[in-house]
């Protein structure tokens, strides 16, 4: 897969994911929010008290492994960092979470996973 077939991938995914999330209740607070070395994909908002921080994470097949498998222990860091930042900039004081929404293409479009609270 060439590099630009790849983004048109991940953005395709981030756009899928953004559009499950939707349908399910939660409210896009940020897209692509960036503090220092983090970026977050998506951080959405589900009721008065929760934030949860979403990587999105999209492959063509299944066959390298699970998109999910793919989130680092230094991309948890850096989203864990990118939280703190933006939960002191809110004064944020209700609960947070980390999420994965995996996708993989499939011959009739993308297949969702979610995993909530992947991981802290």
């Amino acid at each position: 897969m060439s590099s630009s077939s790849a983004h048109q991938l991940g953005r395709a995914g981030e756009a899928a994911a953004l559009e499950y999330l939707l349908a399910r209740g939660y409210e896009l607070l940020h897209r692509n929010y960036r503090y220092r070395r983090a970026e977050v994909d998506l951080i959405m908002q589900l009721g008065p008290a929760l934030l949860v921080f979403v990587e999105v994470k999209a492959r063509s097949s299944a066959h390298y492994g699970y998109p999910e498998e793919f989130v680092t222990e230094r991309k948890r860091q850096l989203l864990r960092l990118a939280a703190e930042h933006l939960q002191e900039t809110l004064n944020w004081t209700g609960d947070i979470r980390f999420d994965i929404l995996a996708l993989t293409a499939t011959a009739t479009g993308l297949r969702v996973e979610h995993f909530e609270d992947a991981f802290f």
